[in-house]
């Protein structure tokens, strides 16, 4: 890569980093999709920013699809590359935007996997029967995964939280979601039991000085990674009969399923999970609606 290019990556990083305010996580994703696109462009022969055209877009996302990649990928590449052409163009590094007129795959609309309101159930009492024992990891297993359920955040804001983000007298969760946006989720009393077991009697035994204020704690004392929620859920999962393999995130989608199904309105739920777009929430809808399908299919004599 030239080092015109180099610098301008260098110079998008701290955008990312300092007038954004992006997390670490979707920093990286950028800066790989960028970089990406910058050597491509270098191998076409260009040398300056003002040398990106659309051509060598398109050709770095065609080239993209012949390795396989599917079209969910190609849309998120080609969004970074949308953003990262838009911010040239606005201070002034090129002369035009290429990017704008760059079209993306549209990705595939397929249903989230999500649990019956049975299989959560199974789910939730079959980690607390595990947690009978009275062990510090059974109590946090069965407090992370009421709370996931019970909110629907996403694996990366549960391993975020802090104890002070608990307000359990008005049952209630301080989350810093995506792009750092702060939202206040409620929970229901089977959680707020579960949390107060695990701070009452499972988070003091695996506390150690380095602790901090995190909410949740691995074995060793620090705070829990989203690797071993994933395989905690994963694993509860396989044990219910009949249930889908979902991770943290298919909780998510059964947690926003049951709030549509219970009679929740799409804005609420938007609200509670923190999405940018109300278009991303209406997708449940569709698992809802499907529901009634397979319903009015199995029951109606003439359907």
């Amino acid at each position: 890569m030239p080092e015109s290019f180099a610098g301008v990556l260098g110079s998008y990083e701290r955008h990312l980093v300092a007038e954004r305010d992006l997390t670490p996580h979707t920093v990286r994703a950028y800066l790989g999709d960028v970089a990406g696109l910058l050597e491509h462009a270098h191998r076409l022969g260009a040398t300056h920013p003002d040398d990106l055209d659309l051509r060598a877009l398109r050709s770095w996302l065609a080239k993209q699809h012949s390795m396989g990649l599917t079209r969910t990928t190609l849309a998120r590449r080609a969004t970074a590359a949308r953003v990262f052409t838009a911010w040239l163009a606005r201070t002034g590094q090129v002369t035009t935007d290429p990017g704008a007129a760059l079209g993306s795959p549209k990705a595939p609309q397929t249903l989230p996997a999500v649990l019956g309101a049975d299989e959560a159930e199974q789910l939730i009492r079959a980690a607390a029967d595990l947690a009978d024992d009275g062990s510090p990891v059974g109590l946090r297993d069965v407090a992370m995964l009421e709370l996931l359920y019970a909110t629907g955040i996403r694996v990366g804001e549960l391993t975020g939280l802090d104890v002070d983000d608990l307000d359990d007298g008005r049952r209630v969760v301080r989350v810093l979601g995506k792009g750092r946006k702060e939202r206040t989720v409620p929970y229901g009393a089977p959680a707020a039991r579960a949390l107060d077991h695990w701070l009452d009697r499972g988070r003091r035994q695996l506390a150690r000085e380095g602790s901090g204020p995190a909410l949740f704690l691995g074995a060793r004392g620090g705070r829990i990674d989203q690797r071993a929620v994933r395989t905690l859920v994963h694993r509860r999962i396989a044990e219910v009969p009949g249930a889908p393999d979902i991770g943290p995130h298919g909780l998510r989608h059964t947690a926003a399923t049951h709030l549509l199904e219970g009679g929740a309105d799409l804005r609420s739920v938007q609200e509670l999970l923190g999405h940018a777009s109300l278009a991303t929430t209406q997708r449940y809808t569709h698992v809802t609606t499907d529901r009634l399908r397979r319903a009015y299919r199995q029951a109606h004599p003439r359907a």
